[in-house]
């Protein structure tokens, strides 16, 4: 951590919460995203004892999923802080759609927020006494961004590039275009001059090359057969949603999947209704397997 500028903070936070970025400086404070809205109190605790008597100034959102955002309304109210948000959510979020804003699709949950000002690919940022530049970076969302400082040579990559891989590529689950978005992503990176990446999840790491090898030979194995990443989707919101309830009956999981969008969509690829069930079953056995899940008689619950 000791190759951050003295003006920027990682908080690492677990899985259920992404990272977030503090930035203080004479020009004012700013974090870059604000975890799961269960995680709220923790990242209001984490940033009052970083800044002490200081008010936090801005918040900065890469991308509106619900572990990037949970927090904004809690801080919102602490500080009466300026939110920047992407500019292609800002009417989800004023209308407060939460289909739109993937929420209910995913079954997730985030605390009502609003919102000061939009930022765009292009845009320049003045974070910590330094000049980020925006990227748009969709794949995992269609409207996420990354931060890039060439002087510092950072990159805040958010989940479009994780120390060994990125985050679910959610748009190919509903039948839209997200793999050769994120393939171009991949491309961006590799060309930048990056020392740092500070990812949306896992600790800051500086070995970029292997990152992104890394991240191709996934992407490339996920393009292969699009039930590849429906399966992943659907894993991974499973142990998301068990992350935030700790444990829940197979019943009650599988309604979940039937009810939240994005899971009935990944769901839909790998079975026939009928057969849905048994789908289920079988993820769930994958994962407890996997040492990710236990269960007990019927009740599913966080390992």
């Amino acid at each position: 951590m000791n190759a951050l500028p003295d003006s920027m903070t990682v908080f690492e936070r677990g899985w259920l919460s992404s990272n977030n970025v503090l930035f203080e400086s004479d020009g004012g404070t700013a974090l870059v995203d604000t975890g799961y809205v269960s995680h709220a109190t923790q990242t209001l605790s984490l940033v009052r004892q970083k800044l002490g008597a200081r008010k936090l100034d801005l918040i900065v959102n890469t991308h509106l999923h619900s572990d990037h955002c949970g927090g904004n309304a809690l801080l919102q109210q602490t500080y009466a802080c300026d939110t920047l948000i992407p500019a292609g959510d800002a009417d989800a979020v004023r209308e407060w759609d939460e289909h739109a804003l993937t929420f209910n699709a995913t079954g997730q949950s985030c605390d009502r927020f609003g919102f000061t000002g939009t930022i765009a690919s292009g845009a320049t940022l003045a974070l910590g006494g330094l000049s980020w530049s925006v990227l748009g970076a969709p794949g995992h969302h269609p409207h996420s961004l990354m931060l890039y400082c060439a002087d510092a040579r950072i990159l805040i990559s958010a989940d479009a590039l994780w120390e060994n891989g990125f985050g679910v590529i959610f748009p190919e689950v509903e039948g839209a275009s997200g793999f050769a978005e994120e393939r171009a992503v991949l491309d961006l990176i590799a060309r930048l001059d990056v020392r740092l990446v500070i990812p949306g999840h896992g600790a800051p790491f500086t070995d970029v090359a292997r990152a992104l090898d890394a991240a191709s030979s996934r992407l490339d194995y996920l393009q292969a057969d699009p039930a590849r990443n429906a399966k992943n989707a659907l894993k991974v919101l499973i142990v998301f949603k068990l992350m935030e309830v700790r444990a829940m009956s197979f019943d009650a999981l599988f309604a979940t999947t039937a009810t939240a969008r994005v899971m009935r969509a990944a769901a839909h690829t790998l079975a026939a209704p009928g057969e849905r069930r048994a789908l289920l079953e079988k993820i769930v056995g994958e994962l407890a397997q996997a040492g990710a899940v236990k269960v007990d008689a019927g009740v599913v619950a966080l390992a």
